[in-house]
């Protein structure tokens, strides 16, 4: 029996020691990594970060919902710990999901808790908020309703029965593995009710930002840079002896912006100066493809057309204007990108998540132009010329792949000007910073004050539902019109309604054979390319290089995983990167 005991008690110590075990040294809390990872972020709410490449680059580490996606789409348990999927029985006529929590704290020390989840999907479904996301929780009981207004956000099927056990009631059988491949979207993330409240700069300054994720948003210094910091409480057992880099194992990463300009970001790259290279210059391109992993994502550029203007009002009109365009001449342009063949770009489900829907669609766009068609179609809608403009972020990638549209459509007797669209400053009294930014792309983007936009189209889920169902008046997550006594749906923000449309995607939403919903999937894209509301160009791809002596960055569906990364000898880095340690640089 003593032998027993001692045996365990040793298998007590080893087990304490190894989760002990670190690779900090004394009081050192990590590498501090210099990096050039996205482009400057203006607005860190998930429920628009999706719109914007960058954005939810940032937001995919800062930010976990009950599920993950690997770089295969296939996805692993996130903020869930465990769960059961029950069906109808005599006592309840519903389907429902129990979800256990896993014990896991905000960056602030406060646990996460299943009201969190609560709180974050009632605020998307809530009929008076815009957000496209909406129709990912259309499955949930009365989601579709409370967004029609014909429900209150309090009926939704979504409950905190106890701290850490969620319940979700579905409107009838769900495909399980589909529904966690949606949970893992950044756009269904928890958030903080006593964060958020009616505050509606929370999402802009980091004094007000709580993350679950494996980083903290420490510091956000506009034009300057953006530190993320390992959150000491993610996945940790904060009363055990678990080292500070058990789930996380940098400190800190500095992501500089000032090298945003031209090939500086390249030159500081080769210099030493940052260590991962992730969103590269456009003149530098050409020069790092041979060195950098390239790696395709589930993200379309693609311009929205106001359709409620007159000049763009005929669906004739808009596809003579996607004829113009040579997608292959553009995707070289940009370099990191293919020639869009349709709206849902690869790696997303087909029937029964086998396949892929992008090779099962086949193309439905020519990745070369055909102006004399285009010609042809114009002047049978009637339309031969016009001025318009194109909004689009005012970053260098953006701005190229606008101007080469713009070139495009001016060959067909357009007068086509780019608009570049920046921030706007914006005091806070009531904050610790003296001055915030609007961000005007985001906002014309968001009550449709456009001619023509240029996006990010961001897969919200890896499934095609996601992506074509927005394009649906009652799917498009823009609420009701409260002002008349019909509740009036507002349709998508291009004024896109089509009932055909509308019919399709609505069955596509009912039915539970996969294969039916798959082939309605398919006509929904076919439809859409015939009408075009969106106009999809390429599919964009995303490239790296990282230091020699950086390693364990790892592949994500939506972007990159740095929980693992490590730096070689990081500490002779610290002082040549000038790395600020002291508190009184954050807020």
């Amino acid at each position: 029996m003593k032998k027993v005991i001692c045996i365990v008690l040793a298998a007590v110590c080893v087990i304490g020691m190894l989760s002990a075990c670190s690779t900090l040294k004394k009081d050192d809390k990590g590498a501090i990594v210099t990096m050039y990872l996205a482009n400057q972020i203006y607005n860190f709410d998930p429920i628009v970060g999706y719109n914007d490449t960058a954005t939810a680059k940032i937001l995919s580490l800062a930010f976990e919902g009950l599920t993950v996606l690997d770089e295969d789409g296939d996805w692993h348990k996130g903020m869930m710990k465990s769960y059961k999927y029950l069906e109808p029985d005599e006592k309840e006529d519903t389907y429902r999901l129990e979800i256990n929590l896993r014990s896991t704290k905000w960056s602030d020390g406060r646990t996460v808790q299943a009201n969190d989840f609560v709180y974050a999907w009632k605020r998307i479904v809530e009929a008076t908020n815009k957000c496209d996301a909406a129709c990912l929780l259309y499955d949930v009981k009365n989601a579709r309703d409370i967004k029609m207004g014909n429900a209150t956000v309090d009926d939704l099927g979504i409950y905190a029965v106890e701290s850490y056990v969620l319940k979700i009631e579905f409107e009838h059988d769900i495909n399980v593995d589909e529904f966690f491949k949606t949970c893992a979207s950044v756009a269904l993330v928890p958030l903080r009710e006593d964060k958020i409240g009616n505050d509606d700069t929370w999402a802009k300054r980091a004094s007000t930002m709580v993350t679950n994720g494996p980083f903290d948003i420490r510091n956000i210094s506009y034009g300057d840079k953006l530190v993320l910091e390992r959150s000491s409480y993610y996945k940790r057992d904060t009363d055990s002896n678990q080292a500070l880099d058990k789930y996380v194992i940098p400190y800190r990463l500095v992501i500089k912006y000032s090298y945003g300009d031209n090939t500086a970001q390249a030159d500081a790259f080769d210099a030493g100066n940052i260590f991962y290279l992730g969103e590269i210059a456009l003149s530098a391109r050409d020069f790092y493809k041979k060195r950098a992993e390239i790696v395709d994502t589930p993200i379309t550029a693609s311009l929205y057309f106001n359709t409620t203007n007159r000049l763009f009002e005929k669906a004739e009109v808009r596809r003579a204007l996607s004829l113009a365009l040579d997608r292959q001449a553009i995707a070289d342009t940009l370099v990191y990108a293919k020639p869009a063949t349709g709206l849902v770009p690869g790696g997303v489900d087909d029937a029964n998540a086998k396949g892929d829907f992008r090779k099962t669609g086949g193309d439905l766009l020519a990745t070369s132009a055909d102006v004399d068609e285009a010609k042809s179609l114009l002047k049978s809608a009637g339309v031969t010329s016009g001025s318009f403009s194109i909004k689009v972020r005012d970053n260098e990638t953006d701005v190229a792949f606008a101007e080469a549209v713009a070139e495009a459509w001016k060959s067909l007797g357009f007068s086509v000007k780019v608009e570049k669209m920046g921030t706007k400053k914006i005091s806070s009294e009531n904050t610790n910073q003296s001055v915030i930014y609007r961000d005007l792309y985001q906002e014309a983007l968001d009550e449709g004050d456009f001619d023509v936009i240029a996006l990010d189209y961001n897969m919200l889920a890896p499934n095609a539902f996601a992506a074509l169902a927005p394009f649906a008046t009652e799917f498009s997550g823009n609420g009701v019109d409260m002002s008349n006594d019909n509740y009036d749906p507002f349709p998508h923000v291009t004024g896109y309604s089509d009932s055909d449309y509308d019919d399709i995607i609505d069955k596509a939403s009912k039915t539970s054979d996969s294969k039916e919903r798959a082939q309605l999937l398919h006509d929904a894209e076919e439809k859409l390319m015939e009408d075009m509301p969106i106009v999809p160009v390429l599919f964009l791809q995303d490239a790296y290089v990282t230091s020699k002596v950086i390693s364990g960055v790892k592949n994500t569906y939506w972007g990159r995983d740095f929980d693992n990364l490590k730096m070689k000898n990081y500490m002779k880095y610290k002082e040549s990167i000038q790395a600020e340690d002291s508190e009184n640089e954050f807020e």
